[in-house]
């Protein structure tokens, strides 16, 4: 839990007040190789090949399972067919070993496609809500942030405001996640973190509509102090050749930014959206990331790119469904992940910062990916989606509630106006001015 400033006064000096509630759907590792692994006793040692990303840990459960020395087990780690960090957890390997020592012969485990799915450490859904406001002059006066299933990392505010709270439901961690959300496991690379939700860093101050004459761009420059991310916008806006102006401008270009493990990263991307099919071709997209110093400036850019590709998956299509405590997506035919025909042009931007220590490079881009395209979408089409993924069915719900709501907006302006003009003549004025120039 992070706070400060009151909130009560933070509301007090806000002209305007938002209140948003996002969610995010259970995902899966779904790497192509399932858990695998081969054990052989001999000579009264044993030896492992298992597709793991802990062979270390690994060494040391086998022998606490086979009751030996941890110099007698030899695990060997050959290239891993995508983990995610779903493949920490190695259970293949030692049933495996249990197994050899039984037989005296090699045994394999493999899991199916179906048991890959229903054994998994799925990503918990989340549910986040944000109330904020902005102040006269454009700035955000308060931001209460509260999420239950996504965890506290990187839930703090990183835009300058006096009243801030940003709240872990419930409390205790991970552990109270799961007490109170739901029993599931998670692996290292889809545990509960800033990565899932479409409104966590890398949605800050999205909810906002930019101000008379600003742009989604500008806004977020404009609320920030932090060098370093005012930095990444520059750079990515440079890359993507970013045009100002206001959304929605039917363009179908976004934004977001974000920070991971001490890495600053700004997104931008181009959509195609068709609104009779909410169907979302996303086109482009240009990450900056700012990780310090970069050792390694080819290996990053490709964690960069996988990041984005994966990111897209959890932002359009990727979700497992339950019914009645079963799971329904056991293959990929109905768990889809992002297929190289719906690849866009990704472009990569690495920001040199010899001052700053290296910090993460592995996963940083995945964060603004859900955000980036939410707003692309915004953009093209005026619609909110508050969901993710954000499949068709859930771009014309919102393309509906969008009509709805303006028409709604629309009915209550003009009995407002009809009111006003009977009883309160200056209070008719401006309205009917404020209608004029709409």
């Amino acid at each position: 839990m992070h706070e400060s400033g009151s909130l009560v006064d933070g509301e007090k000096l806000s002209a305007s007040v938002l209140d948003l509630t996002y969610l995010n759907s259970y995902v899966a590792h779904a790497p192509m190789e399932t858990h695998s692994a081969v054990a052989r006793m001999e000579g009264g040692k044993v030896t492992v090949w298992a597709s793991t990303q802990t062979p270390f840990p690994l060494q040391q459960q086998v022998a606490q399972a086979l009751a030996m020395p941890k110099e007698d087990v030899r695990v060997i780690a050959p290239y891993v067919g995508g983990g995610f960090g779903g493949k920490s957890a190695s259970r293949q390997a030692i049933e495996a070993a249990r197994l050899a020592k039984i037989v005296g012969r090699p045994v394999q485990v493999v899991t199916s496609r179906a048991e890959e799915f229903f054994y998994d450490a799925f990503r918990p859904a989340a549910v986040v809500k944000i109330r904020s406001g902005l102040t006269a002059d454009g700035r955000i006066g308060f931001w209460d942030y509260q999420v239950c299933g996504a965890g506290e990392r990187e839930a703090a505010l990183f835009y300058p405001t006096s009243s801030t709270s940003a709240r872990s439901r419930p409390a205790g961690g991970w552990a109270g996640i799961l007490q109170a959300c739901i029993r599931s496991r998670w692996g290292r690379g889809v545990r509960p973190r800033s990565t899932p939700t479409p409104s966590r860093a890398n949605r800050r101050s999205t909810c906002w509509p930019p101000g008379p004459g600003a742009d989604p761009l500008e806004f977020r420059l404009s609320q920030l102090s932090n060098q370093r991310m005012r930095r990444a916008l520059e750079a990515v806006a440079k890359q993507f050749g970013w045009r100002a102006g206001r959304a929605p401008s039917g363009r179908g270009v976004g934004v977001a930014c974000g920070i991971y493990s001490g890495t600053l990263v700004a997104t931008m991307a181009e959509v195609v959206a068709d609104k009779s099919t909410g169907h979302v071709q996303v086109k482009r997209v240009v990450s900056a990331q700012d990780q310090g110093l970069t050792v390694n400036p080819d290996g990053s850019r490709q964690q960069m790119e996988g990041c984005i590709v994966m990111g897209l998956g959890y932002a359009l299509s990727e979700e497992v469904r339950f019914k009645d405590g079963e799971v329904l997506d056991r293959n990929f035919d109905t768990y889809r992940t992002p297929r190289f025909s719906w690849l866009p042009k990704i472009e990569t931007v690495l920001i040199e910062n010899r001052e700053s220590p290296p910090s993460s490079g592995g996963e940083p881009a995945i964060i603004t990916m859900g955000a980036v395209v939410a707003n692309a979408i915004y953009d093209a089409l005026g619609a909110r989606v508050l969901q993710l993924p954000m499949t068709p069915a859930r771009v014309l719900e919102a393309l509906a509630k969008g009509v709805s709501d303006a028409s709604r907006a629309v009915r209550d302006r003009r009995a407002a106006i009809g009111t006003a003009r009977t009883s309160h003549p200056a209070e008719y004025c401006r309205l009917y001015l404020c209608r004029a120039h709409t």
